[in-house]
Order: C-alpha cells, then sequence, then structure tokens
C-alpha cells in the first residue's frame, strides 16, 4: 500500500463560491460539520435606498453558512442538507464596515438539522444579527 487515498473516499466537500456568493462579496474563513466562519465588507451595494444593509444581504448569508455547514457534516453518509425554514432577526443597522460571521449547529440529527448565525460589528464585537436556518438532510444526487 503507497499510503495514498482513493480520490472516492474522500467525503463531499460542498462548493463554496458562485457568481451569487462572489457578487455579494461573502467570504468563508472556516468550513466543516461544526462550523462556519466568514465575513462581509460592507459596500454601498449592499444597501437598501435608506443607506443601511438590505435583510436580503443577512437572510443569503444565513442560508449559505448553515447550509454548507450541515452539508459538511452528512456529506460523508452520502447526504446534503436542503433549508426549510429560515428565520432571520434584524438588531441593529449597519452602513458600513466588516461584519464577522459565525453559524453553529444546534441539533444535528438523523434527518434533521437547526444551526444559528450570528452577525457581530468587527470593531466592536456588537450584535447586529442573527437568524435560525432548520435543515432537511437529503440524499446526494446519484447517492
Amino acid at each position: 500500500m503507497s499510503g495514498t487515498t482513493d480520490p472516492s473516499d474522500r467525503p463531499f466537500v460542498p462548493p463554496t463560491s458562485g457568481s451569487w456568493l462572489e457578487a455579494l462579496g461573502f467570504q468563508i474563513e472556516v468550513l466543516d460539520g461544526t462550523r462556519v466562519v466568514g465575513h462581509l465588507d460592507v459596500t454601498p451595494d449592499h444597501h437598501t435606498p435608506w443607506g443601511v444593509v438590505h435583510g436580503g444581504v443577512y437572510a443569503t448569508i444565513v442560508e449559505t453558512t448553515a447550509s454548507l455547514g450541515a452539508s459538511a457534516a452528512v456529506a460523508d453518509r452520502g447526504q446534503f442538507a436542503v433549508g426549510v425554514h429560515n428565520a432571520t432577526d434584524f438588531l441593529r443597522p449597519v452602513v458600513d464596515g466588516r461584519l464577522d460571521v459565525v453559524a453553529l449547529p444546534i441539533l444535528q440529527g438523523r434527518t434533521q438539522q437547526l444551526w444559528s448565525v450570528e452577525f457581530t460589528r468587527h470593531d466592536d464585537g456588537k450584535l447586529v444579527a442573527q437568524g435560525q436556518l432548520r435543515l432537511q438532510n437529503v440524499p446526494l444526487p446519484g447517492a
């Protein structure tokens, strides 16, 4: 045995990019089945007409981080996770600056998962938004 592993033995790693995330500018720094960490540098592109971050930006990042983390958690079972309920609360308006994002599982079951996502201002650590995503674990296509 040469010590190399067959690529088919490696778990599925969820993709972390795409045109939507690239346009959003969200950067993922840590991704595994127990934690997702990233950040967003807020620009006027993220604003509503009133000059604050659009709630859809937060909801998108809740869906993205929780889905990626939950999918990583079940990849070795030939599954991925899809969001079935997204609840996002907006606590403080944000105009600019870096937002730090941390997603953690609350419950990881056989058929469903529940993840919590928090957004804090990088400069002072204050919570500006939080969300929860309930997910269903489903078979990977072709699995």
